[in-house]
């Protein structure tokens, strides 16, 4: 078996290559626990829960990495704070509508009857004038109470 190929000697070169594969599989690992710790902290504020993650893949490898997947939450936090956000448009949309429940037509926030098809979109209080919701029982601003007598007023006062 020769102990020198080109000039250079066999033993030289195996540590060479043992010395850049193991730079490799550190670098490597170094990076599964540094994308875990990212990645546990985009998907959970509980330090407890970041902690055990980043130890899991620090100790076990590929094989922590495979089980932390697996565990860890769906949503990235900022995927769960955008979802919130549209439910609570959502809410908001169906609490005030920008379009007449009837016709679909657009009307403006301030309408109180819908200038198409003349349904009614909300109230005005009788006794402080403001609008209210038609699902209201009471005046939120002066605790007044709303009844049909208001409802006749309001509607007097769209056509």
């Amino acid at each position: 078996m020769p102990t020198n190929i080109a000039g250079i000697e066999l033993e030289r070169i195996i540590q060479v290559a043992v010395a850049v594969g193991g730079t490799y599989v550190f670098l490597f690992w170094f990076g599964l626990v540094y994308w875990a710790f990212r990645d546990i902290r985009a998907r959970s504020q509980e330090a407890l829960v970041q902690v055990l993650a980043v130890l899991l893949v620090l100790f076990f490898s590929l094989p922590g990495l495979l089980l932390y997947n697996i565990f860890r939450p769906r949503e990235t936090l900022a995927e769960v704070y955008e979802r919130a956000l549209r439910e609570e448009t959502l809410l908001q949309e169906l609490e005030d509508p920008k379009e007449c429940p009837v016709c679909k037509k657009r009307v403006e926030r301030d309408f109180l009857v819908c200038p198409s098809c003349r349904t009614q979109l909300k109230r005005l209080c009788a006794y402080c004038k403001r609008t209210l919701h038609p699902k209201w029982s009471v005046c939120p601003y002066c605790a007044g109470p709303v009844g049909e007598g208001s409802l006749a007023q309001s509607a007097s006062v769209g056509a």
